[in-house]
């Protein structure tokens, strides 16, 4: 395969390629026009499209003359559409969520929804035209390992503002900090915050069913309590994303403790706390203070 004869490509899901993005997409035009080549988790600070350590600025500066045949980019978990829509550049790139392929459990993280005919033609056609991909499934950004600028070794986390103030140093050490994707989105925006791109495709922003478990009954989502749960709701109610998305309160109240089934509600209308994460430390999505956790678990005992 070509693709062996540069890198190592057995790396747990995750090739490890020694060669430039502009050649790779070559490569894979001369194997096969038809292909479909989507930059992945573009923000990353590290090793990404648009991430700070990239030196690109632009799509045109990464792929050069082969930039007509990148139509679609990946968003991350880091970011989300809305943050996207800041930079009138990107506005005609479809904008997709995947989840990486090395951690079984946590496919479907991100995701996309299409509505298409099942064939590569339909799936290709929807990636780079728009038409049949109707929106995605998100993180919330602030979950992301990277979304803001910090330091985890000295446990610091700045907002862009923060950093900005600190001169993109870390005030424990004095070492650079390594910038997030929210920081980095604003050094390349051109609107204000909270601009709608008007043919932008819909989003929800949800949290993986294990933790949005663990953090209503007040326990680690390995734990066995949780993952009990967890699987007794999967039998019961389906798909995690039907029980995050669109079964009935009542129904999830009946099958588990009745915190979970004000845990999701909350978590459908966007009511949460958000502590974000930084320098690869994933943040946190709250559903819960500590004291309701508490009475909650009193009243179960009742």
């Amino acid at each position: 395969m070509k693709l062996e004869a540069v890198g190592n490509i057995r790396s747990d899901g995750r090739p490890i390629l020694g060669l430039d993005c502009h050649d790779l997409l070559g490569m894979m035009l001369e194997t096969d026009p038809r292909a479909v080549y989507i930059p992945a988790h573009i923000w990353t600070p590290h090793f990404s499209l648009f991430g700070a350590c990239s030196g690109f600025d632009t799509i045109e500066e990464c792929f050069e003359d082969l930039t007509p045949h990148i139509h679609t980019l990946e968003t991350g978990l880091s970011s989300d559409p809305s943050m996207i829509w800041s930079i009138s550049a990107l506005d005609r790139f479809q904008l997709i969520s995947n989840s990486d392929a090395h951690s079984p459990a946590k496919l479907g993280r991100e995701a996309s929804l299409l509505d298409i005919e099942l064939s590569f033609d339909g799936l290709s056609h929807a990636l780079t035209s728009g038409s049949g991909l109707i929106g995605t499934i998100e993180f919330f950004p602030e979950e992301g390992k990277y979304h803001h600028d910090g330091h985890r070794k000295c446990g610091i986390c700045f907002s862009p503002s923060e950093a900005e103030q600190h001169s993109g140093r870390c005030p424990v050490c004095g070492g650079k900090l390594t910038m997030g994707v929210s920081n980095r989105i604003k050094q390349l925006s051109d609107r204000g915050e909270g601009f709608v791109l008007p043919q932008g495709k819909p989003f929800e922003s949800l949290v993986p069913l294990p933790e949005v478990i663990a953090g209503c009954l007040g326990y680690s989502a390995a734990s066995k309590k949780v993952q009990n749960q967890y699987f007794e709701l999967l039998r019961g109610l389906g798909s995690e994303f039907d029980i995050l998305r669109e079964v009935p309160l009542e129904d999830i109240r009946k099958r588990s403790d009745p915190m979970i089934a004000e845990g999701v509600s909350r978590l459908r209308e966007g009511k949460v706390e958000r502590i974000p994460g930084y320098d690869g430390e994933y943040g946190i999505i709250k559903l819960f203070d500590p004291d309701e956790i508490s009475t909650g678990k009193k009243r179960g005992k009742d």
